[in-house]
Order: C-alpha cells, then structure tokens, then sequence
C-alpha cells in the first residue's frame, strides 16, 4: 500500500526513483513507495527533473504543482503534489480498478 500523506492542498507521495533507464515509467507499488524510472542521469537536477515530468504527464497537471519536499540528491523522495486528492491519485495510478 502505498504512503500518501493528505493535506489541505493535495497530497504528499513517497517515491522511490531509478536513473539511467531505458525509459520514463511508473513501475508500481515498491515498499511503501511509488517506484518509478527515468532515463536522465542524477546530475544537475536532471533525474529530478526528468520524475516531475513523468508524474506531471501521468496526473494531468501542471509541472508547477509537483515539488520535491525532501530526498532531492537520494532515489528515495517525498513528493508534494498540489490540488491532487488521494482518490484521484489511486484512480490514475490503477485504472482498472
């Protein structure tokens, strides 16, 4: 099950990040965390970059409302994503369902 934290403006999302991949993509549930990989490298801000992307594109928002609350220089993060709910996030995530 995944760690989603509700707040009063969105919600806040432990992720789990793997660079140098062969493609960007949300592999799923990984301990607690969403897991997800990117292909840029953890230089220069450009992994972190290359996640907010990826998320921003998977959600349907703006790159703006994604920020990155702790775990910047780690695979490991804590993503704050605005104006997003848990239900909407769980929707997106798992379709099917």
């Amino acid at each position: 099950m995944l760690d989603v934290v509700t707040t009063n403006t969105g919600v806040i999302l432990s992720i789990r990040t793997q660079p140098h991949a062969n493609r960007n993509r949300i592999i799923g549930e990984y301990g607690g965390r969403l897991k997800l990989t990117v292909t840029a490298a953890p230089e220069k801000g450009k992994a972190n970059k290359a996640v907010i992307e990826l998320l921003a594109n998977t959600f349907h928002i703006s790159e703006s409302s994604i920020h990155i609350i702790s775990g910047e220089s780690s695979r490991d993060k804590r993503i704050m994503i605005e104006g997003l709910t848990q239900e909407t996030l769980k929707s997106l995530l798992n379709p099917q369902s």
